[in-house]
């Protein structure tokens, strides 16, 4: 995943978890909000309970991994923030892309507001 196409400011985690819409499964909890620029963004979080910083960091690359795989960044109509949860260490890396392709699949198709408008 490019460096583009990540959320890394703590700033806009916030402004996005904070007036994003949310959704969540066993493994992941997602917020996400229309996109702001080009192309998508994705930023990836996760405790510090999850493991010591090699362990979060894998969970972060693994993450970053599924996100190329199931999302094209240019048409994707949204900027996601994903929280990881405890329970994405229990389960294999199969298992964790399916849940995380579940929640995509639950995003909304288009954002209303852009309907109202027309777009």
């Amino acid at each position: 995943m490019k460096k583009v196409n990540r959320v890394r400011k703590s700033q806009e985690f916030d402004s996005l978890i904070h007036s994003g819409k949310k959704l969540a499964n066993s493994s992941f909890v997602m917020y996400y909000r229309p996109k702001k620029e080009a192309q998508a963004r994705i930023g990836i979080t996760l405790p510090k309970k999850i493991g010591h910083a090699v362990d979060r960091n894998r969970i972060k690359r693994q993450t970053r991994m599924m996100c190329e795989e199931l999302v094209c960044f240019s048409s994707f109509p949204f900027d996601l923030i994903l929280i990881v949860r405890f329970a994405f260490r229990d389960k294999d890396f199969a298992e964790n892309r399916r849940h995380l392709k579940k929640l995509l699949d639950r995003l909304p198709e288009s954002d209303p507001v852009q309907k109202e408008l027309g777009k």
